[in-house]
């Protein structure tokens, strides 16, 4: 299997950024790692591995981006507003930084968000902010609302909330969404949700499930059986998802 280490300076973030590109060809694959996940994360879970018959074979090409959340949703000794502004740099990172040069190295037309866990939230939010940029979203065992305090897991902003975390948050900026080229977008995205039954997001992930029935937006909630918030599971989905 391809595999490459890349490493430069980012403008948007002021500091360097690494990913690692797995794969020669076919779709490309944007990968979200884990809250405390960095770019090797996928890799050395097994998950790629889980899928390399799909990347040998020139159908999957994985771009594994690092995490900043620590410097973003993590960040406690940072004001929430300081919070999502640095998420704001990180997706405009993605945007224009990561993508552009994902297009150079690989002509094929089909972009996909994916990511588990916190990285299931950055792949559907980015998706969802620009759906004209992604045809397909796999996100597995993902929470859609970070103000949503469940189980151990709290508000990530403190209670705090302004325009910048209403429009980084699907289950928000969803359900008033009335412009419809965007939502003629989302329509044509295949959309894929995994989750377990005893996870503590199934609720978020029902959720959003209904508001993307209410907008008419084709997609799929596949619940699993048991607890499936860890890397065997996502080893499991992977094949069958992304």
């Amino acid at each position: 299997m391809n595999r490459e280490y890349h490493r430069w300076h980012s403008p948007r973030m002021g500091r360097d950024m690494e990913l690692l590109v797995l794969g020669h060809g076919g779709a490309k694959v944007v990968v979200f790692p884990t809250r405390d996940g960095r770019f090797w994360e996928y890799e050395t879970l097994g998950i790629a591995g889980s899928i390399a018959h799909k990347v040998k074979a020139g159908q999957l090409q994985l771009y594994c981006v690092d995490s900043v959340a620590h410097e973003s949703f993590y960040c406690f000794w940072s004001h929430p507003s300081g919070r999502i502004r640095r998420h704001a740099q990180y997706e405009d990172y993605i945007l224009s930084e990561v993508v552009p040069f994902m297009e150079a190295r690989n002509p094929h037309p089909c972009l996909i968000a994916h990511g588990c866990s916190l990285g299931a939230y950055h792949a559907v939010n980015i998706a969802f902010r620009h759906p004209h940029l992604f045809w397909k979203v796999a996100a597995f065992s993902g929470r859609y609302d970070l103000t949503l305090p469940v189980e151990s897991f709290g508000n990530l902003f403190d209670g705090y909330y302004d325009d910048d975390i209403y429009f980084h948050t699907p289950t928000h900026f969803l359900p008033r969404l009335s412009c419809e080229w965007r939502l003629n977008h989302l329509r044509r995205m295949d959309v894929v949700l995994a989750i377990g039954a005893e996870d503590p997001f199934l609720d978020n992930n029902r959720h959003l499930s209904a508001i993307l029935h209410d907008k008419g937006i084709n997609h799929a909630l596949h619940i699993w059986d048991g607890r499936a918030h860890h890397g065997r599971r996502w080893r499991e989905m992977a094949p069958l998802y992304v």
